[in-house]
């Protein structure tokens, strides 16, 4: 299992639109992909559990994701959510 610290620097947080982007993303890797933020951990790959985490910009979440492709899911993640 891997584990990052990431902090939300989009300008609007990870709206609707942004947070479909990385939703497809995260679909595309077999791992099991988890986001937690202020002790609330949700499926990464469902738009409406992201939703409801309201990551605005600065918040901190924890990116977890477990499975056989979760070295390349974290990377290819990490960079989608440093370019929304």
């Amino acid at each position: 299992m891997l584990e990052k610290e990431i902090i939300i620097n989009s300008r609007n947080g990870l709206h609707t639109r942004p947070a479909a982007i990385f939703v497809k993303e995260a679909k595309n890797f077999i791992s099991d992909i988890t986001i937690t933020s202020n002790k609330k951990t949700v499926n990464a790959k469902s738009l409406f559990k992201i939703q409801t985490l309201g990551l605005t910009k600065g918040t901190s979440i924890i990116l977890k994701i477990s499975g056989k492709d979760e070295d390349n899911a974290m990377k290819h993640l990490i960079n989608i959510i440093q370019k929304l």
